[in-house]
């Protein structure tokens, strides 16, 4: 009988951003980017924590790195984190982590020309579009699918969005 010896998993802290259009609550539209350094890769605004900042101040700080403005209103936040595994794909980043944890928070663009994915000097996004709740599911990238449908409609039972 051999005794493997298991590896414990090494999970990155993130945050991500789910975001409702300005014209929300007359049009209920979602935020997606596409990615620079995947090919055809669709997904929510997120990044990593740094150090001592709370979720919220990554969440902003994230916000105005990727997508050039911060000028959001904070309409709701997901209860747990949710943990994922990296897929295996060919990607431009290397993180010693074998996948992250993530905090999700419902937020409201409050003017659509504040978008300025050139904003920061390594650019996350190179497009982005405002698309209704089945186009997101059609477009994200297929890993994120499950969590994105289950944080999304988590703001709806709850009467967020």
């Amino acid at each position: 009988m051999s005794h493997k010896k298991f590896k414990k998993k090494r999970y990155r802290q993130n945050v991500a951003a789910v975001i409702l259009s300005p014209k929300y609550p007359e049009e209920c539209k979602f935020f997606i980017g596409l990615c620079k350094d995947i090919k055809n890769r669709w997904q929510f605004p997120q990044g990593g924590i740094n150090g001592f900042e709370t979720p919220r101040e990554a969440l902003l700080r994230e916000l105005e790195e990727e997508i050039g403005c911060s000028n959001v209103e904070i309409l709701g936040e997901f209860p747990e984190w949710i943990t994922y595994d990296f897929p295996k794909i060919k990607t431009t980043k290397r993180y010693p982590f074998d996948g992250q944890t993530q905090k999700y928070f419902l937020v409201r663009l409050k003017n659509y020309s504040d978008i300025n994915l050139d904003a920061f000097e390594v650019p996350e996004f190179e497009d982005f579009e405002f698309v209704s709740y089945d186009e997101v599911f059609k477009k994200v990238t297929y890993f994120k699918r499950k969590v994105y449908r289950r944080v999304i409609d988590y703001f709806i039972k709850e009467g967020f969005i």
